[in-house]
């Protein structure tokens, strides 16, 4: 029998407003139709027996968040962020698809044995569904595309050396080796960068002061983000039909570059963090590591116009770059090397706190939930080829909701996240927008007052050719 979620507030993603009705969802986790009254409502219950009714009351149901830029450290790295914890706190944070990135494991996801490493990991631990990047370095050409092949949703790489102990196994790849490898894809593949480019003459840290933010932001500045983004915007003019995405914008100053870069009719995406958009680095203490991120938080007076570029367009997505770490590879434990800047990993813990991060601070700057939508599920769905059956509530799709309070509030505290390592620098803050329960293709993986499901997840590979983007969840 069927299922049936009720609320007065459903967002279905593809109109203006909320509708006062239901959704009935199929024994596979399949929509099959959309009440768009309470009408339609009282006369299929009174006419139709469900197997369950879950009824929302006010509370907001949209479709399911998508974050494409997320960093599982497992195999490898387990104590870092491992696939059951990272799945848990996409599900409390009412994400109901996730893509991990190629780089934190040991090994990386550079190879298709890598690759079917990390599924057979994944599989029986994962809540929500979860896709791959596959990783792009110097001399792995051929196996770029038999990644792209084997199932992952596109190829993600770096332009500057990624700090230890990830760096040695996942090496920063330059412009020559680019091209060889572009020319090569098909059209409309992604390929996706990490946006620095390193500087002619680098800025050294005050190795006197390691525990000032400052010691280390300075060796960072806006212009290797600025060089990096003026490539990636010539790669992307010369080849038109291949799609480059930029990652981790954290510089206002680049979005001009974006913004011509579309004008011209290069198919360029470009995504920025919750970091960026709400923590400044005037707020950040001595020692606080948890801050640490590249490319770096940078001053207030930066943050307008990252706002602007999402309401404009110029910016497509909001991610996380989840990336957590041990206290000790993040400085936070007690004695000599606890609070330097220059050692820590440069990793934020936010995937959880996303979606409420980002509602706090949206009517701010006059974004409201249909901001919301189009760059935290629409859009990257769009990027990792999964609108034809997710982020919408729309029949024939997969039954992925988020439902969510964007009135109630909540005080960040260690003891509600689900991230193996706590350390965020969000803690304690007083933060709008409570996630009461998350739902994958109908099954409840998350209840706020109830905890967890079973690990149902899928993993989800993508088989491509010329003509066809399928996907196979298994």
């Amino acid at each position: 029998m069927d299922l049936l979620f009720l609320s007065k507030r459903i967002f279905l993603g593809t109109e203006q407003g909320f509708l006062n009705g239901g959704i009935i969802v199929d024994t596979e986790g399949i929509i099959r139709k959309v009440l768009r009254t309470a009408q339609e409502v009282n006369t299929y219950v009174y006419n139709t027996e469900s197997e369950a009714v879950y009824d929302f009351g006010d509370k907001v149901l949209m479709p399911g968040l998508i974050d494409a830029n997320v960093n599982i450290s497992e195999p490898g790295r387990k104590d870092w962020e491992g696939f059951m914890a990272a799945t848990k706190a996409a599900a409390a944070g009412g994400f109901t698809t996730i893509i991990d990135r190629p780089t934190n494991t040991i090994p990386p996801t550079t190879s298709v044995t890598a690759l079917k490493t990390k599924t057979a990991v994944a599989r029986g631990k994962i809540y929500v569904d979860v896709g791959f990047w596959g990783g792009l370095v110097p001399g792995n050409g051929r196996d770029a595309e038999l990644l792209l092949g084997a199932g992952v949703i596109g190829l993600q790489c770096t332009l500057a050396p990624t700090p230890a102990p990830v760096g040695d196994a996942f090496p920063a790849i330059n412009r020559k080796e680019l091209e060889e490898v572009i020319v090569k894809l098909e059209d409309d593949t992604v390929l996706a960068f990490s946006a620095e480019l390193p500087l002619k003459q680098p800025i050294q840290p005050d190795e006197e002061e390691p525990k000032k933010y400052e010691s280390f932001s300075r060796t960072h500045p806006a212009e290797m983000e600025v060089n990096a983004v003026q490539l990636i915007s010539q790669l992307a003019t010369t080849n038109k039909g291949k799609h480059l995405h930029i990652m981790n914008i954290s510089s206002a100053d680049v979005l001009p570059i974006v913004a011509q870069c579309k004008r011209s009719g290069a198919n360029l995406t470009a995504e920025t963090c919750p970091h960026y958009l709400t923590l400044s680095a005037e707020q950040i203490e001595d020692c606080h590591t948890e801050f640490k991120a590249l490319p770096p938080i940078r001053n207030k007076s930066n943050q307008p116009a990252l706002w602007e570029s999402l309401k404009n367009g110029c910016l497509d997505i909001i991610a996380s770059n989840h990336s957590p770490a041990t206290p000790g590879v993040k400085c936070l434990n007690y004695g000599r090397a606890r609070g330097n800047f220059l050692n820590a990993w440069p990793g934020v813990s936010s995937l959880q706190l996303g979606l409420s991060v980002v509602w706090t601070h949206c009517q701010a700057h006059g974004l409201g939930i249909e901001h919301i939508y189009r760059l935290m599920c629409q859009n990257p769905a769009a990027l990792c080829g999964l609108s034809s059956f997710k982020c919408k509530i729309e029949e024939g799709y997969d039954a992925d909701f988020c439902i969510w309070d964007p009135e109630e509030e909540f005080s960040v505290s260690a003891d509600m996240l689900f991230s193996t390592n706590k350390a965020t620098p969000y803690m304690d803050q007083r933060l709008r927008g409570v996630v009461h329960a998350t739902v994958v293709r109908g099954l409840h993986v998350y209840q706020q007052y109830e905890g967890f499901g079973q690990p149902l997840g899928k993993v989800l590979l993508r088989k491509s050719s010329k003509k066809i983007v399928k996907f196979v969840r298994m």
